[in-house]
C-alpha cells in the first residue's frame, strides 16, 4: 500500500511542478504577409542560397528563392532582416512517442501500447497530449513537426502526423492515420556466456516461425475481408486496415538485421504492399534489394552501439551515409519522446561521417515528408507549401551554434518559450548567472 501512496504523491508533485509553470498559449492564425529577407536558404531538397528570402501568407509560402532578384518594403507586409542567418524549413521527427507518455515511472500516464499482439484497430492520435511540456522545448531546436506512434504487440496501430502548437489533437492534426506499424517477429539475439531460462535456439526459431505464420494468416484474412463482399458484422481489427490494401495508408515495419527485413520486405510485396522499413541497422548489408523493391528506410538512433559484436565500432554513425549514397531513401528517428528534441544533432553526425550536409538536412525534412506521403505540402521551403519553417542564428544541425530564434507553423509565429528556458532563467536569476 506504502508504494502506491508514494507513487500517488510523486505523480501529484511531478504534475504540480510542471504546471506551476506559465503555460504557453499556441499561436493564432498568420494575419498579415511575413517576408524574410538576407539570410542563408536550405531550401530542403538540396538547395541552398546564401542570399535568400521566403515570403509567406495565410499559412501558405507563396514565394522563395534569390534575394538578389527581388525588393520587398515594409508596404508589402512585415519584413524581417535574416541577414547572416539560417532559414531551414521545419524539422520532422518520425516513429516516436511524442504526446503519448509524460511521466515513465507512472502507468497513468503511458498511452503508447496497449494490451495484445493484433492491434491495427488502434489509432494513436486520440490519445495525443498537446498539453505536454515536451513539444515546447522541440520547437525550440526547430523539430515542428511529428508522426505520432504506437507501439507494442505485433501490429500496433496507425499513426498520425502533427504540427506541434495546438491546443487540441484535432488542431494538431496534419494528416491522420498515415501509416499502419508492425514489428517483425525475430529471433532474440544472445549476447555473452549462458543460456536463457530453458530454451534454446530451435525453440526461439519455431517461436518466430509460428508468429511469422500467424501474421500472414492474418493479413490474408483482412485483404479478405476488406476486398470482398459487405459483411454482416464488422471486424473492427480487419476494417482498419482497409487503408493498406486501397494504398492510402503506408506500413511501416521495424526491422533490423539483413535477413528480417529482406523477410519483411518480401511478406508486404505478397499483399501488394511497399512497405517502409524502420530500424533498420543492416540496411546497408542490402541496398540493392532495397532500391530494386523501392523502399524507405527510417534510421534509429545514429548514436548506438552496434549490432554485432564484430561490426566496425563507428558503424551506426556510418548507417544513413551508406544507405543515402547508394541512392536509397532515407530519414532519421530517434526513441522515446523527450529525445526528439536532439533530432537534429543525428542528422549533424550522419554529416559528419560521410553524408554531405544539406543531404544530412534532407534526412529530417524532404527525404521524411516522402517517406511519409506529404511532401507536396511539407519538408522543404516550395511555394505552395505549409509556412512551417525557422530562423537560426547558426547551424541548426550543430548542437553548439543551434539557436532558434523565429519560428512559423502554418505561417504562424509560435511562441519559442519552454520550461527548460524557464528553470534556466530561474535559477540563473538566484545565482546571478549572466
Amino acid at each position: 500500500m506504502n508504494k502506491y501512496i508514494l507513487s500517488a504523491f510523486l505523480a501529484f508533485a511531478t504534475t504540480f511542478g510542471a504546471f506551476a509553470q506559465a503555460n504557453i498559449s499556441p499561436a493564432k492564425a498568420q494575419s498579415k504577409k511575413i517576408i524574410i529577407m538576407g539570410g542563408i536558404l536550405h531550401v530542403g531538397n538540396g538547395q541552398v542560397y546564401n542570399n535568400g528570402y521566403v515570403v509567406f501568407e495565410k499559412g501558405k509560402i507563396t514565394a522563395a528563392g534569390d534575394a538578389t532578384t527581388v525588393k520587398f518594403s515594409t508596404a508589402d507586409g512585415e519584413v524581417i532582416n535574416a541577414n547572416g542567418k539560417h532559414i531551414y524549413p521545419g524539422f520532422i521527427a518520425p516513429t516516436n512517442n511524442l504526446g503519448l507518455v509524460e511521466f515513465e515511472s507512472i502507468k497513468a500516464t503511458i498511452d503508447f501500447s496497449e494490451i495484445g499482439v493484433m492491434n491495427p484497430h488502434i489509432r494513436s492520435i486520440v490519445a495525443y497530449n498537446t498539453d505536454s511540456k515536451v513539444q515546447a522545448t522541440l520547437r525550440t531546436n526547430g523539430v515542428l513537426m511529428s508522426q505520432i506512434t504506437p507501439q507494442g504487440g505485433t501490429i500496433s496501430g496507425s499513426s498520425s502526423v502533427v504540427q506541434l502548437d495546438a491546443w487540441n489533437w484535432e488542431d494538431a492534426v496534419i494528416k491522420t492515420d498515415d501509416a499502419m506499424h508492425l514489428s517483425w517477429p525475430t529471433m532474440p539475439r544472445f549476447r555473452g556466456f549462458g543460456g536463457r531460462g530453458g530454451f534454446n535456439a530451435e525453440s526461439f526459431a519455431e517461436r518466430t516461425q509460428n508468429a511469422i505464420a500467424e501474421l500472414k494468416s492474418f493479413f490474408a484474412e483482412a485483404k479478405a475481408y476488406n476486398e470482398g463482399a459487405k459483411p454482416a458484422e464488422t471486424n473492427t481489427r480487419f476494417a482498419a486496415m482497409a487503408g493498406l490494401f486501397k494504398g492510402t495508408q503506408r506500413l511501416f515495419i521495424n526491422a533490423n538485421t539483413q535477413k528480417d527485413i529482406v523477410a519483411a520486405v518480401n511478406f508486404a510485396k505478397s499483399f501488394g504492399i511497399t512497405p517502409v522499413i524502420t530500424g533498420g541497422s543492416e540496411a546497408y548489408l542490402v541496398t540493392d534489394f532495397l532500391k530494386e523493391n523501392n523502399v524507405g528506410v527510417v534510421v534509429d538512433k545514429p548514436h548506438s552501439l552496434p549490432n554485432n559484436t564484430d561490426d566496425d565500432v563507428n558503424q551506426p554513425y556510418k548507417n544513413v551515409a551508406n544507405l543515402v549514397n547508394s541512392g536509397v531513401l532515407v530519414a532519421i528517428s530517434i526513441d522515446g519522446f523527450w529525445q526528439q528534441r536532439n533530432l537534429p544533432f543525428m542528422a549533424g553526425t550522419a554529416s559528419a561521417w560521410g553524408l554531405d550536409k544539406e543531404k544530412a538536412l534532407q534526412t529530417i525534412t524532404l527525404n521524411t515528408a516522402k517517406i511519409l506521403g506529404m511532401d507536396k505540402s511539407i519538408g522543404s521551403i516550395e511555394s505552395g507549401k505549409d509556412a512551417t519553417l525557422f530562423i537560426s542564428a547558426g547551424d541548426a544541425l550543430d548542437m553548439k551554434s543551434n539557436k532558434v530564434e523565429r519560428a512559423f507553423i502554418q505561417g504562424r509565429d509560435i511562441n519559442l518559450d519552454n520550461l527548460h528556458k524557464q528553470l534556466d532563467k530561474k535559477f540563473s536569476d538566484k545565482y546571478g548567472i549572466k
